[in-house]
């Protein structure tokens, strides 16, 4: 064996072991009279000792190990002089009485440590060398333990893991899909499944009433900190089930992953806000609860005062922000320039400041009287040292900015405890979203979703107020989860095609084999789909899902390392009668 322990694992009980150690060479320190490496595998580092009045040949070789060096060295476990309590195997070190050197490196582009002096191309160029540092390594390890335990979760509930095909049928609703030309049948393509939907809804009717999947999913759709063109979901179908089951069970995952991989006990039962609550309180359908600061609807109490910005504005909010009444003037102007920024889109910002002794001082000071303004703040739950922060315009789109303000002054306050989990579940979306391009209904989540059956009656009559029986479990303000109860009724199926645009003919040839599988008796079912990279991510304390994915993609899709997407030869081409044409110049 070419160890017999790892490089982190060695404590004192093992002083006066003999060991064997393999792993790469970290880095060399020459101290005169001795000399130490540090010898780094995945597990940890250990420091090795030579000294030049016991074997001066053998120091003096030791001095020459370059970085990153494959390493193998037989010694004995000794007690260190000067410990290191920031590494477990601090308090020992080997003193070595032999080494091979098992394969030697070219310097490495940039140095392999917590924190290196690589930007991001040239780590994901040398992605192989990136995994070798320990927030990956911590990041896989993390990843590798979460799909450990939901697969002993869900094994223990009788659910059973069933593989469903990567190659498909292309179903352009939603996401653009990845599709896959066939050779075989000339001039027809597979798509690569942006989800298993239809497979799992069939594996309902199949009889297996709990079915999971940790899968491969894929979206041809532009990058994000959370999204990669492929993606992992722990992928769930019950049958026989209602909302309440699933958010039981689910809830349950939830706080067994925080249990087993964070050590954190979640001994009460999650939140709930219905969509409309969610974006009322915080202009978001994914909040962060981790902190208060929440929005309030103050537009009866400003209205009519001959601010024609505010009588004019369909829906004024605003939100308290504790502690900040001494924002200077410089502050509250970078905040107003913060809103108005294309991403955000508003007009303006209006300030209160509510002084400690209880004055105000704002930026509408001589359209409103100190009693206004105590009025006003009174309805934003303000109390004295808060800067009250309000916007306004039409409702959506003003809840959604206060929203995005409202997640920039936590950002700028420290709010955001990385290691403080605050889930919730968010339930009761609307069924459609409508589209002004187009001027359609659109299915908020998919044409499967089910409404809920106190709103049935509408569906034709008044499509936008209809609520889907869908659900998201939102932890520190980001989705890591979400589904719904599906139709399993062929007639409501019908009536949902109908809404969305569908002609029969359509329906049949994008959803036949689902369309046909519920003429044999499907079964109520329901179920949700986590995005693992997402919440692995989260669970890290990473700010992308690249930390926690081996060989990710960058921003523009691309696999720098291999080299992919990359060009085919003619002889492919051909063989799958396949032409490139160029690109469409612009006008």
């Amino acid at each position: 064996m070419y160890r017999t322990h790892n490089c982190g694992e060695l404590r004192i009980a093992d002083t006066g072991k003999e060991v064997t150690l393999a792993g790469w060479v970290q880095r060399v320190r020459n101290l005169g009279g001795m000399t130490f490496v540090d010898l780094r595998d995945r597990y940890g580092i250990t420091q090795l000792v030579f000294n030049v009045e016991t074997d001066k040949e053998l120091c003096e070789s030791a001095r020459k190990l370059g970085r990153e060096f494959v390493l193998q060295a037989i010694g004995t476990v000794t007690e260190r002089t000067s410990k290191n309590p920031d590494l477990p195997t601090g308090d020992i070190e080997i003193t070595v009485k032999k080494f091979n050197i098992l394969n030697k490196s070219e310097i490495p582009p940039f140095t392999i440590e917590d924190n290196t002096d690589g930007g991001e191309d040239l780590l994901m160029k040398y992605r192989y060398l990136d995994i070798r540092r320990k927030p990956i390594i911590r990041g896989l390890q993390l990843r590798n333990k979460m799909s450990f335990e939901v697969r002993r979760y869900l094994d223990a509930l009788n659910f059973m893991e069933v593989e469903t095909p990567m190659l498909i049928k292309s179903t352009p609703e939603g996401a653009r899909d990845y599709v896959v030309p066939s050779r075989i049948h000339h001039g027809e393509f597979y798509a690569l499944p942006q989800s298993p939907q239809q497979y799992k809804q069939l594996l309902m009717v199949a009889g297996i009433d709990r079915y999971y999947q940790i899968v491969k999913c894929f979206r041809d759709e532009d990058l994000r900190a959370d999204r990669q063109p492929e993606f992992t979901q722990i992928d769930c179908e019950m049958s026989f089930v209602e909302q309440e089951d699933i958010l039981q069970v689910f809830e349950g995952l939830a706080k067994h992953l925080f249990k087993e991989v964070r050590g954190i006990e979640m001994d009460y039962d999650f939140p709930r806000l219905t969509w409309h609550k969610a974006m009322e309180l915080y202009g978001s359908d994914k909040p962060d609860i981790r902190f208060g600061m929440t929005i309030h609807n103050i537009t009866d109490t400003v209205k009519g005062k001959n601010f024609k910005v505010f009588d004019d504005a369909e829906y004024i909010c605003s939100i308290a922000v504790e502690g900040c009444a001494g924002y200077s003037r410089k502050q509250t102007d970078e905040l107003t320039e913060y809103v108005k920024r294309p991403q955000i889109g508003a007009k303006g910002l209006v300030y209160i400041k509510y002084n400690e002794d209880g004055t105000f001082k704002s930026s509408i000071d001589k359209f409103y009287t100190p009693d206004d303004l105590k009025a006003t703040a009174e309805k934003a739950e303000a109390k004295p040292g808060d800067l009250i922060l309000v916007l306004c315009g039409p409702k959506n789109k003003t809840l959604v900015q206060t929203g995005t303000l409202r997640i920039e002054m936590a950002n700028r306050l420290g709010l955001r405890d990385k290691n403080v989990f605050k889930p919730l579940w968010v339930i009761d979306f609307p069924l459609f979203e409508w589209d002004e391009e187009t001027q359609r209904f659109y299915a908020m989540h998919h044409p499967f979703t089910s409404p809920k059956k106190e709103d049935y009656d509408i569906l034709e009559s008044n499509p936008g107020e209809a609520r889907a029986n869908a659900y998201d479990l939102v932890i520190n303000g980001t989705e890591v989860g979400g589904g719904s109860i599906r139709i399993h009724d062929s007639e409501l199926q019908v009536r949902m095609f109908k809404l969305l645009g569908f002609t029969e003919e359509k329906a049949q040839d994008q959803f036949s084999c689902l369309i046909n599988a519920f003429k044999y008796g499907a079964p109520p079912h329901g179920g949700l789909a986590f995005g693992l990279d997402r919440w692995a991510a989260l669970m890290n304390g990473s700010d992308t899902i690249k930390d926690v994915i081996a060989f990710p993609k960058n921003n523009a899709a691309r696999d720098v390392m291999i080299d992919a997407p990359s060009h085919i030869s003619e002889d492919q081409l051909d063989e799958l009668s396949l032409i490139i044409k160029p690109l469409k110049q612009n006008a």
